[in-house]
């Protein structure tokens, strides 16, 4: 690998394609690719031209697409040499066989024992040749060698059947080309994540609740998984896809989310506190559903406050909070960060509306008890690493 970093941004990566009905995703996955700031170059096997075209790739890429070993004779040496990272998806049972005997007579196998890189594949085919022994024996060989795999997912396949074989999901072979790619700067960290709103039950089908869409939440748990981090996730409901590899523990209450971290803290070396837990509960729940009046009122009651039990505790982890303030109330964060006695305390204001709910952009300061750091518009991945960034610097 020629440089170290976070992700993909001005990375290079070698995209390999084999021919499967899946190989139509790759298009979208080039793309995907792309939106992170690398730089692709895609090589087809003479299989897959029967499912993509080079056209469509080199669109999608911005680049020149390879498939012709001897049209361009020394790239199986130059095109490895440039790439930061070799991904092959689809990867079919014939590819794979040939990477794990180390049989190169075309572009992309050449290019393969060419590359010293990190190599990621997504398998893909029918349940039935997944399954046999010697594809599995062949993955083995190649996951004994380092190489990352990704997938398959269990599903309807292209013939009709249901069963494993699908390729992964684009987003998770480009979470894997990203960790592949990252420093592993937090391998010894236990990481809890807290994510998500929490819901207020009045009866079995109404709730108080928030706005918190969990985003920021799951980006962290994200970005510390990818930096070599074992991590476990509490999320309240939201509507997003378990992060592979983060262990997640789904709650829904202020009080099931206290209680999971009761039971997860021992264990913890990390803890960043990014769900948005409700300040108040109904003072009492009806055990059925209220019915409609014109003078209903409720009382309230305050739930727990987590963060500050936390603080007061010998011995403890470190202590990440969030203070999303609707204002420029830094002196709010600031007072928090005293108060609580925590580590450091990320502030944000929710009511600019590139930074706020339901977007993947935010703007935050960074305040512990050393400095503060004003980070400008990012994406909550990189806001996520800013932090982490923080984090490592402190525990240092």
């Amino acid at each position: 690998m020629k440089n170290k970093g976070k992700g993909l941004k001005n990375k290079s990566v070698l995209l390999g394609i084999c021919g499967g009905v899946s190989a139509y995703k790759s298009i979208d996955l080039t793309r995907r690719l792309r939106d992170d700031g690398a730089a692709v170059t895609v090589v087809l096997t003479e299989s897959a031209l029967q499912f993509v075209t080079p056209l469509s790739l080199e669109v999608a890429s911005q680049n020149k697409v390879y498939s012709d070993l001897y049209s361009a004779p020394m790239a199986h040496v130059s095109l490895p040499a440039d790439a930061d990272i070799m991904v092959v998806a689809p990867a079919t049972a014939h590819t794979i066989g040939k990477f794990a005997h180390g049989l190169a007579d075309d572009l992309l196998s050449l290019c393969f024992v060419a590359f010293r890189g990190p190599v990621v594949i997504a398998p893909a085919m029918n349940w039935r040749m997944y399954e046999h022994p010697v594809i599995q024996r062949n993955l083995g060989t190649l996951r004994d060698l380092g190489i990352v795999q990704v997938g398959p997912e269990t599903g309807l396949l292209a013939c009709g059947e249901e069963g494993i074989g699908r390729m992964a999901d684009v987003q998770d072979i480009v979470e894997a080309a990203r960790a592949a790619l990252t420093e592993k700067d937090l391998a010894r960290e236990n990481v809890l994540v807290t994510a998500g709103p929490t819901r207020e039950y009045l009866d079995p089908v109404r709730f108080i609740s928030n706005r918190s869409s969990g985003k920021m939440g799951y980006a962290l748990a994200k970005a510390a998984l990818r930096r070599g981090a074992r991590v476990t996730l509490i999320s309240g409901p939201t509507t997003l896809p378990n992060p592979p590899g983060v262990r997640l523990v789904p709650v829904e209450t202020a009080h099931e989310m206290h209680e999971a971290i009761e039971r997860e803290l021992p264990a913890m070396t990390v803890l960043i506190m990014a769900a948005a837990i409700s300040d108040f509960s109904p003072a009492e729940r009806s055990a059925q559903k209220i019915d409609k009046t014109d003078d209903l009122s409720l009382s309230f009651v305050p739930t727990p406050d987590i963060l500050a039990d936390l603080g007061r505790r010998t011995p403890r982890p470190f202590l990440v909070g969030f203070s999303a303030e609707t204002g420029p109330h830094l002196e709010r964060a600031r007072r928090k960060l005293r108060d609580k006695n925590i580590d450091l305390i990320v502030f944000n204001d929710v009511t600019e509306r590139d930074a706020g709910f339901d977007v993947d952009t935010n703007r935050v300061v960074l305040i512990d008890p050393d400095r503060e750091t004003q980070l400008p518009l990012l994406d909550k991945d990189d806001v996520a690493d800013a932090i982490l960034d923080r984090v490592r610097e402190l525990r240092a």
